[in-house]
């Protein structure tokens, strides 16, 4: 409901908000993969309506429930990211190998995905995100299924992508991990914005109080 939301190079921009606010609506118009009734989308430059493949081409995206081909190894599948997103095949693979590394999954990378678990899943959606090294990336609740290695290396992965600056946005349910990950945080409620900025900006005169503080506070008061 005119909602309005800037990702800036460098930081990490968490996207908040109870059960249907509105965040995987969000995430689905700003890949594509939801038509607007209105407004405007742009990524690194690109409006997505005007230049779709261009702006797609910079944009990484690990939707909630994320489609891999299951008859494909993730090699296989890494390989054919690459190819459509036009990374040579020896820098995908270079790339590819070094995520599987990082998310644990190399060992598993020539069997079969239709063999994973659910957190094995994620670390190839997460894996296929970054391959092609987009000047934004976007995760709706990245962290389900990921065991305690694989979700600090991933917290890793996105630090460093924002300092080298790139934006990331991260759609979390896990307040405690937003409030250690994120740079700036928007609330979401009932398709509005209700808050963005800082930890401390939200907390405003509440010096001592938690993000799970003042979510709760936002979204109970616009009941």
């Amino acid at each position: 409901d005119g909602l309005d939301l800037t990702v800036h190079p460098g930081e990490i921009f968490g996207f908040l908000g109870p059960n249907g606010a509105g965040k995987t609506t969000t995430l689905r118009c700003c890949s594509g993969l939801l038509r607007l009734d209105a407004g405007e989308i742009v990524i690194a430059g690109r409006a997505l309506a005007r230049e779709p493949l261009e702006a797609r081409a910079r944009l990484g995206f690990v939707p909630d429930q994320p489609f891999l081909y299951d008859r494909l190894s993730a090699w296989e599948f890494l390989d054919f990211v690459g190819a459509l997103y036009r990374v040579g095949a020896r820098l995908a693979r270079e790339r590819a190998v070094t995520l599987l590394e990082r998310l644990g999954l190399a060992d598993a990378g020539d069997d079969l995905i239709e063999s994973y678990s659910l957190g094995m899943r994620q670390k190839v959606s997460i894996a296929a995100a970054l391959l092609h090294d987009p000047a934004l990336v976007m995760l709706d609740e990245p962290l389900g299924g990921l065991d305690p290695h694989a979700a600090r290396a991933l917290k890793d992965l996105l630090r460093e992508r924002a300092t080298g600056g790139a934006g990331v946005l991260v759609s979390t349910h896990l307040l405690d991990v937003a409030e250690r990950l994120c740079d700036r945080v928007v609330v979401l409620h009932h398709g509005r914005k209700r808050a963005e900025g800082t930890l401390a900006e939200l907390r405003g005169a509440r010096a001592d109080a938690t993000l799970e503080d003042v979510f709760l506070a936002l979204t109970a008061a616009s009941e």
